[in-house]
């Protein structure tokens, strides 16, 4: 089936989509961009995701390229055009068309705005989420402002490259004092010998994840143990359990951490848990 994408006002064919070379997201990676899951027809905590996406531009000096009625529109059309019932949604807002120069442009220049949708039947994603996944631990070597969901990945996709080298699905990054900060496209979790579940807390050094909030309101409600704080390695090669998540990879456990098996090398009962808490609210994977 042919599939369709919005590109700047216009839907066209996918294969005919296409950037001006002068875009300052083909320039400078000048842009921003959400992901969101679609389950079973439904797309997954949207307000939340167009929150954050509002709250990068809003940093970033970028002006709104529609309102949150209307990119609801263009994103529910989307998803309609190409059939999309389980997959996930790409929303990319670039700062737009202008002669190359770093400093910004005109207040005249519009922003842009690609959205694209796709199924997604991840038979790897399904393996991962229930037998585990491992992870490699490498420097955290990006920019500051991590919280701001910006397109500049350079960093990421090599340490996601150095994953995939070595045999796993996920690298964590780890900032100069040896904690970890977050994977490459996921939030980083584990759960302490006292079951206490553990995140490293918000900051300019994380993103801010969608997904994680959620959770971390569905851990509350039902009555878990859990710290906001930076954990080493070391304590995470050490602990009972440990997982990730994303909007595509929603409480995926970690049952290696570089040489080291975390715990029996099996998901845990309290991962288990969590997936069934967050299913419950968020649809299953």
């Amino acid at each position: 089936m042919p599939r369709t994408a919005y590109v700047n006002g216009h839907y066209v064919a996918y294969d005919e989509a296409m950037l001006s070379i002068d875009d300052r997201a083909v320039q400078f990676g000048d842009s921003v961009y959400e992901v969101v899951a679609v389950r079973r027809g439904h797309l997954v905590e949207l307000d939340d995701h167009l929150s954050r996406l509002e709250r990068s531009l809003r940093e970033l000096r970028m002006a709104q390229p529609r309102s949150r009625t209307a990119l609801k529109l263009i994103m529910k059309e989307i998803q309609r055009r190409n059939h999309v019932h389980n997959g996930l949604l790409y929303v990319q807002v670039t700062r737009g068309v202008a002669p190359r120069n770093h400093k910004f442009p005109s207040a005249a220049v519009r922003p842009g705005i690609v959205v694209t949708g796709k199924s997604r039947i991840d038979q790897e994603s399904v393996l991962a989420w229930q037998k585990g996944v491992k992870v490699l631990t490498v420097p955290d070597d990006r920019w500051r402002r991590r919280d701001v969901k910006s397109t500049n990945l350079l960093a990421n996709v090599m340490a996601k490259q150095a994953a995939a080298d070595a045999g796993c699905r996920e690298a964590w990054l780890v900032d100069d004092d040896g904690f970890v900060t977050e994977g490459t496209s996921s939030t980083a979790w584990i759960v302490s010998r006292t079951s206490c579940i553990i995140t490293r807390p918000l900051s300019n050094d994380i993103l801010h994840g969608v997904t994680r909030g959620n959770l971390l309101r569905v851990i509350e409600a039902h009555g878990y143990s859990v710290e906001e704080r930076a954990f080493t390695v070391t304590e995470a090669e050490h602990a009972d359990e440990a997982f990730i998540t994303s909007a595509n990879n929603p409480v995926t456990p970690v049952v290696q951490i570089n040489d080291t098996i975390v715990g029996n090398g099996e998901p845990g009962p309290v991962t288990r848990r969590l997936q069934e808490h967050y299913a419950a609210v968020a649809g299953a994977l």
